[in-house]
Order: C-alpha cells, then structure tokens, then sequence
C-alpha cells in the first residue's frame, strides 16, 4: 500500500515537474516584446467572441438542417462547462502567479486553473460542431482558434499547459453526453420550442428575407 502511495506521489511529481517546465518555456519572458503581448491579449480575450458570432450566423443564415446540430452543440459545451465546475470543487490547482512562477502579464482572479475554462468551452464547441452539424468547417475553425489562444493564456501566465490539455477530455466528455438526448433535440425541443421561439422574435427579420426562416 505504502508502494502505491510512493508511485502516485512520484507520478504526480513528474507530472507537474513537466507542467512547470513546459509553462517557463511557453510563458513570457521578462521584457517581452509590446507587439506580442498585444497579440496575446487579443487571443486571451477577445477571440472567443467569435463562437457566439460564428453560431449566430449559422443559425441565421446557415444551412436550417443544422439546427438541431447547433442545440446539441449548445448543449455539450454547457455539460462541458458544468462538469469543469464540478472537477473544480474536489480538485485545486493553483494558477502561475499564486504557486508564484514565471510572470503574468494579464489580471486574473487566483482561482482554480484546472481545467481551463476558455479551452473546455473552445473545444467542446469546436467537437460539437464537429460531430453534430454539416459545418465541419467551422468546428475545424473554432478548433484552430482554440490553439492560439491556449498558447496566449499560458504566455501571458494565467493557465498551465495541463489546465489546457485537461480541457480535452472534459470537452469530448460533454459532447458524448449529448448523444442520449439527441433524438429528442431533433424531433421535440427543435421543432416545439426553438424554432418557435425563433420565428416569433424574428419575425419582421424573416419576413423582410434578412434571415432564413
């Protein structure tokens, strides 16, 4: 018993020896260069803007088939999120500038870093738009916008390399918990609840041919 406690303990040791060493090299050096921190910013922060653009606009103006696809997609990257929460609650991993190491470029409150939240819901949109829809285009789209902005919140030294790559099996988690309610997506809450609720608020829109019905 003593053995297996000593190989955990060991294990975890590497683990986060790997974790701090990938983190000091990705992470920004003491002077960084102002043209990259903006970059970084930019990555950080604002490029998640474009998922709800990009689902908008395939609802609006879209392929309809691929509505219920975009609810599913909706839905997977709730449960995605809801299960990182959950993971939060029994499991603590402090950010960077709370163990402190390297430097940090960008505020963030010093909560829990594991899993990464922008990455969980960037890859839990990007799958489910992947799996659930035509539009494989704009998973694989969300899916390579989610690798800038991983590298920009390790650089600017609010998240690990581990609070990234956790985020894959949570994502692919939520996705795969979509897949018992899909059937009732589909033929029940698409046709009786979304698309009602839809054609009722866009109602001068869709007449006047702006957005698909």
């Amino acid at each position: 018993m003593q053995d297996s406690a000593t190989s955990v303990s060991g294990w975890n040791a590497t683990l986060e020896h790997w974790n701090e060493a990938a983190f000091l090299a990705l992470n920004a050096p003491e002077n960084p260069a102002p043209w990259l921190v903006a970059i970084a910013m930019v990555f950080a922060q604002w490029v998640v803007l474009v998922v709800p653009v990009l689902l908008a606009s395939l609802w609006l103006w879209g392929d309809r088939s691929n509505r219920s696809g975009l609810l599913l997609t909706l839905l997977g990257s709730g449960l995605a999120v809801t299960f990182k929460q959950i993971i939060s609650l029994f499991w603590y991993h402090p950010r960077p500038f709370a163990v402190p190491i390297g430097h940090t470029l960008m505020e963030h409150a010093a909560d829990n870093s594991f899993p990464s939240d922008h990455a969980t819901f960037f890859l839990a949109i990007g799958l489910g738009l992947l799996v659930w829809t035509r539009a494989q285009w704009a998973g694989l789209l969300v899916l390579v916008a989610a690798i800038p902005m991983a590298w920009a919140r390790v650089f600017l030294g609010v998240h690990f390399p581990l609070d990234i790559l956790g985020a894959i099996p949570v994502a692919a988690i939520g996705t795969l918990f979509t897949l018992p309610i899909r059937g009732s997506v589909r033929h029940a809450i698409l046709p009786s609840l979304a698309e009602p609720l839809y054609h009722r608020v866009f109602s001068v829109a869709i007449a006047k041919g702006w957005v698909r019905s």
